[in-house]
C-alpha cells in the first residue's frame, strides 16, 4: 500500500554516491532527515546525511538499522544484492520493490520486459557460454556486440565483433556468466528519456535530452534533443509503455538510439535518476531527484517545464584542476562538484550545466575552454 511521507520524516538511501547526493540535497530542501548505507566513510551522500551507516550494501545487521531509522528506503544504483533488498523490503518500506531491481540488473531481463511492453529493440541473442556464442553466431549478422548480462558500464563489460574472426574476443566475458550479442546499430543519435512515476500510476517525463559520448562515457546532454516531433513522440510513448510494463515507481531512464528514418530503439534502463537528467536541477521547475523524492514519498508528481534550452557537461578526474582554475572566467555556468576525495582519471567528479539562448554558441565555448580538450573518440 502507498504510503505518504512527509516533511521531517526520514529517507534511506541505499548508496552514498552523487546521486544519492543530489537526491539527498533535493529532499532536505522539503524539510525531509536522509540516512545512507554506503561502505565509504565519508561519501558524497554522507557529507548531507544526518545518519551514516558504514557498511556493505549486503550487511544484513546494517540494512536493518536503516529500516530501523528510516520511514522509506530507495537507492541510488542499481548493483544491489537482491537477496538483501528483499529482506529489508520484508521489514521496511521500500516503494520501488525488488523486481525492478532484479530485471535491470540482467540484460537478458531487461530485454525481455522491453519486448513485453511492445517496443524495439536491436535484434540480439542469448549465449550462456562462449561455445553457445560459437553455436548461434550464424543466426545474428556481422557486426554485433557482446555484452555481459550482469554488470557493466561506461562501455566495460563488453565487446565489438565485426567478423566470425574477432569472435575468439569476446570468450573472455564468459567468466562472468552468460552474455548478450546485439546487431550494431548504425544510429544517428543516443537520446534519454527519463520517466517517474508515483504510487498512483501518475507518471512525468522530463524534457527529452541527447547525449553525446566520448571513450564510452558520457560527455555532454543537450536539450532540447534535437530531433524531429515524431521521434519525441515515439520515445514518450516507449518510455510510457515500459513503465507500465514494469509497474515502476521512483524513476527509470531509458536510454534510447535514434536511427536515421527518426524511428528508435531501446538500449538500456537504469532504475534510477541519470548522469543525463543532471541538467534539470538549473533548467526545469522540478529537477529529477525532486520528482524522485515526491514519487517515492507518494506525492503528487509536477508537469516539468524546460526554462531554457540547456547543455550537461560531465566533469571527470582530469577536468577537475582546469574547470577551478577557470571558474571565474564563466559566470553563466553552474558548477556542481560532487565531494569526492580522489579525482582519479575518467572518475565523474561533477558535471556543469549552462542554460542558454545560443545552443551553437555555448557548445563552441564549452570547446574553446580548453577544459574537455583530450583527444578521445566519439561514438
Amino acid at each position: 500500500m502507498m504510503k505518504t511521507i512527509l516533511p521531517g520524516q526520514t529517507i534511506g538511501i541505499i548508496g552514498g554516491g552523487q546521486l544519492g547526493r543530489m537526491m539527498a540535497l533535493a529532499a532536505k530542501e522539503a524539510g525531509f532527515k536522509i540516512a545512507v548505507l554506503d561502505p565509504a566513510m565519508d561519501s558524497p551522500t554522507g557529507q548531507v546525511a544526518d545518519v551514516q551507516l558504514i557498511a556493505s550494501y549486503n550487511d544484513l545487521e546494517a540494512l536493518e538499522e536503516l529500516a530501523a531509522v528510516s520511514d522509506v528506503i530507495t537507492y541510488e544504483f542499481e548493483n544491489i544484492d537482491v537477496e538483501g533488498l528483499q529482506h529489508l523490503s520484508d521489514i521496511a518500506y521500500v516503494p520501488q520493490g525488488v523486481e525492478l531491481i532484479r530485471i535491470t540488473q540482467n540484460r537478458v531481463f531487461e530485454k525481455e520486459e522491453i519486448v513485453k511492453a511492445g517496443v524495439p529493440v536491436a535484434s540480439y541473442i542469448v549465449a550462456e557460454s562462449y561455445q553457445d556464442l560459437l553455436d548461434k553466431s550464424e543466426s545474428i549478422t556481422y557486426p554485433f556486440v557482446v555484452k555481459t548480462a550482469r554488470g557493466g558500464y561506461d562501455g566495460k563489460g563488453q565487446q565489438m565483433i565485426r567478423s566470425e574472426d574477432d569472435l575468439h574476443l569476446a570468450e573472455p566475458l564468459f567468466s562472468n556468466g552468460e552474455c548478450v550479442a546485439e546487431e550494431f546499430v548504425d544510429f544517428t543519435k543516443e537520446i534519454s528519456v527519463i520517466i517517474q512515476r508515483n504510487g498512483s500510476g501518475e507518471t512525468a517525463l522530463l524534457p527529452i535530452g541527447e547525449n553525446v559520448h566520448k571513450n564510452h562515457i558520457l560527455h555532454e546532454t543537450i536539450v532540447p534533443a534535437r530531433v524531429a516531433d515524431e521521434t519525441i513522440a515515439k520515445a514518450t510513448e516507449a518510455a510510457e509503455a515500459i513503465a507500465e510494463q514494469l509497474g515502476m515507481i521512483g524513476t527509470l531512464a531509458v536510454e534510447m538510439f535514434v536511427l536515421e528514418n527518426g524511428d528508435i530503439l531501446v538500449n538500456e534502463l537504469a532504475p534510477r535518476p541519470h548522469n543525463s537528467g543532471h541538467y534539470s536541477i538549473e533548467a526545469t521547475n522540478s529537477s529529477q531527484f525532486h520528482q524522485h523524492i515526491r514519487a517515492i514519498c507518494g506525492w503528487p508528481l509536477r508537469k516539468p517545464v524546460l526554462w531554457s534550452e540547456s547543455v550537461m557537461v560531465n566533469v571527470l578526474g582530469q577536468h577537475v584542476a582546469p574547470i577551478t582554475s577557470k571558474v571565474a572566467q564563466y559566470p553563466n555556468w553552474s558548477i556542481h562538484l560532487y565531494g569526492k576525495e580522489e579525482a582519479k582519471h575518467n572518475r565523474k567528479m561533477g558535471h556543469v550545466t549552462i542554460l542558454t539562448k545560443d545552443l551553437d554558441g555555448t557548445l563552441e565555448e564549452i570547446e574553446a575552454s580548453g577544459i574537455w580538450a583530450e583527444k578521445l573518440e566519439e561514438i
